[in-house]
């Protein structure tokens, strides 16, 4: 069985986002770019079950210009066995990246698909549903653990409520959440045998997919500062100022 893994480039995690001056959007001129922690998750969770025997190789797969074969450059160097580059120099938005994804899996016959539930810049939380609905494939989402059976996928996903488990038929999308597992290092010797594993390009065109925007960005802005806080000398100064002040109790 053949896996394929969404890869996503986002700015660093540590990396303090700032706005544009022109609020069109935030300034990723300078700014250290690395692999969607939700999407390096869903990396060693490929990795794992191709390890346990589940699966016979692990594809990793992302759009954009050419800068993100760095992150697919990094995927490999983690233990995926090959990498695919959807050409593209579009702002995509997550029905493209789904029908996009919907395409390559179809081409590559992969009987599951592993993608972060969402990704740390737009926080949508929508390409992985929106890829199951367009691929006709049953969901796990918000999984925090996985294990396959014959050919079935037995998922635990993280709901609001606690744990729900839920049994899938393969081929099955699967979105991956925090407490799924803790990614690994490249280590120096899979880096460099990452720079010889293959890393294929097709652009949109080829797949058959119109990737052009259906929304458009009126603007962006940062959120507002947060006010100072204020020290209180007891319980009962805090209760009258949340009751006068704040307005939170009655």
């Amino acid at each position: 069985m053949k896996i394929l893994v969404a890869v996503k480039r986002v700015v660093d995690a540590n990396v303090q986002v700032r706005v544009k001056a022109d609020h069109s959007g935030i300034e990723l001129a300078n700014v250290k770019m690395a692999i969607n922690p939700f999407c390096e998750i869903a990396i060693e969770e490929a990795i794992r079950l191709k390890e346990a025997g589940s699966a016979s190789e692990v594809i990793v797969v992302s759009a954009g210009d050419s800068a993100c074969q760095e992150q697919l450059r990094t995927a490999l160097a983690l233990g995926a066995d090959r990498a695919i580059q959807i050409v593209t120099d579009e702002d995509l938005q997550p029905l493209a990246v789904a029908k996009l994804l919907n395409a390559v899996a179809a081409k590559e016959a992969v009987g599951l698909v592993i993608m972060g539930k969402q990704s740390i810049d737009g926080d949508n939380n929508q390409t992985g549903q929106m890829l199951a609905a367009l691929a006709g494939m049953p969901q796990g989402t918000f999984a925090s653990e996985v294990q396959i059976e014959a050919d079935e996928i037995l998922v635990t996903r993280e709901v609001d409520g606690g744990l729900q488990k839920v049994a899938l038929k393969l081929p099955a999308v699967i979105t991956t959440d925090l407490r799924l597992n803790e990614p690994r290092y490249a280590s120096l010797p899979n880096i460099m045998k990452a720079k010889r594993k293959p890393l294929d390009k097709v652009t949109p065109e080829e797949l058959g997919v119109d990737v052009a925007p259906r929304l458009s960005t009126l603007e962006v802005n940062s959120p507002p500062a947060r006010a100072a806080g204020q020290m209180v000398a007891s319980v009962t100064e805090l209760v009258e100022k949340l009751k006068t002040e704040a307005g939170v109790l009655s």
